[in-house]
């Protein structure tokens, strides 16, 4: 319905008043309320204001540095205008990596993602084709570019895939059509925005009989409070946030790794990820000679793919020990084993077996 001009003058006023709070230098920007944080990037999502005001907006809540009251309300206002749906299982893990992907060392949690189902614990992988700044690789980018899988028009089919396969993955194109609509704009931003933060904390799956789980990451410090708090307020029952490798949720192998698990407690438990303490030293020397080795690789998204594979077809490859530490560590931190090692001993064994591999390509098949 379209807005009258004292309606249309209203959004303008409203608009206008938090520019001028946030928008005029580092000494005399002020904060915005909660409210006001959430009514404002609501607005933007809605499109009832100018894209000219919309990236003066976004650009200028990042410059001031955003509150913890401010990420609150750009979640709520982002939570609340995202397409959530039900879905039967009795727990489900989201990993939600950075939506501008990676790019230095080769990262293979897309496929990680079916070997996590295959020992106990359905996991679905949240992304969306590529964002600024890093325009890097994300697991959605892995399933259109190498897999041909259309991006749009199959968000039902996916949801029942992972229903059927315990795994499978969700774009936000389809789970937050308005905030994909900003894409444009943010590659024009160029930066980040306080979106690649509370993005990555939305929840479009809803696990009806058991425990909702999400691991996600912070890159820079300071913001794993905010994302912590509004874990708090989110529906996840269990939230994990760690610096993972290149701010994904590899934890603990290029450096140790502070994970903060917000479960409903007092206070959120704070895990030190370090392969050294986690796994046994053969394990150790495994996952880290083959990570240094990747680092060093020249890498494309066929070489990522015949490499993610082969980790699932026979458990070969430089890979496999990082698709096995990924799974292990997130399914022990989920509460799921009762040691980092257990995780990653069941992780191997499954990959082994080739069974994910299989699992993974009826999968997409199923897609088409």
């Amino acid at each position: 319905m379209k807005k009258n001009l004292y309606e249309s003058s209203l959004v303008d006023s409203r608009m206008e008043a938090y520019l001028q709070k946030i928008a005029t230098g580092p000494k005399m920007s002020k904060d915005l309320s909660e409210a006001e944080a959430e009514d404002a990037l609501t607005l933007i999502l809605r499109e009832e204001v100018s894209k000219i005001r919309s990236a003066i907006f976004l650009i200028a809540a990042r410059m001031k540095l955003e509150t913890l009251e401010e990420n609150i309300g750009y979640w709520k206002a982002m939570d609340k205008t995202t397409i959530r749906n039900p879905i039967q299982l009795d727990h489900l893990l989201q990993i939600a990596d950075p939506f501008d992907g990676f790019n230095r060392a080769p990262y293979f949690g897309f496929y990680t993602i079916p070997v996590l189902a295959a020992i106990g614990l359905p996991t679905y992988g949240h992304s969306a084709p590529s964002l600024p700044p890093k325009f890097g690789l994300t697991f959605e980018d892995i399933l259109n570019k190498h897999y041909g899988i259309t991006p749009q028009g199959n968000r039902r089919q996916r949801i029942q895939l992972i229903k059927q396969f315990q795994f499978g993955y969700i774009n936000m194109q389809e789970t937050h059509p308005l905030l994909e609509k900003l894409r444009d704009l943010r590659i024009e931003i160029v930066k980040r925005t306080m979106l690649s933060t509370m993005e990555k904390i939305l929840m479009p799956l809803e696990a009806e009989t058991g425990g909702n789980y999400l691991a996600t990451s912070y890159f820079h410090r300071g913001y794993e409070n905010s994302m912590l708090e509004v874990a708090k307020r989110s529906k996840f029952n269990l939230t994990m946030v760690g610096n993972g490798a290149e701010g994904t949720t590899l934890y603990g192998v290029h450096k140790p790794a502070k994970v903060f698990i917000e479960s409903g407690k007092e206070k959120a438990e704070e895990v030190v990820c370090h392969i050294s303490t986690m796994f046994s030293d053969e394990t150790t020397s495994e996952i880290e000679s083959n990570y240094k080795a990747l680092k060093s690789e020249e890498y494309d998204l066929p070489k990522l793919v015949e490499w993610g594979e082969s980790a699932l077809k026979n458990g070969t490859g430089p890979a496999a020990p990082l698709i096995a530490c990924q799974a292990g560590t997130l399914f022990h931190l989920s509460g799921f084993g009762l040691s980092f090692q257990e995780g990653y001993d069941a992780a191997r064994k499954v990959l082994r077996e080739g069974f994910c591999y299989k699992q993974l390509m009826q999968h997409i098949d199923n897609l088409f």
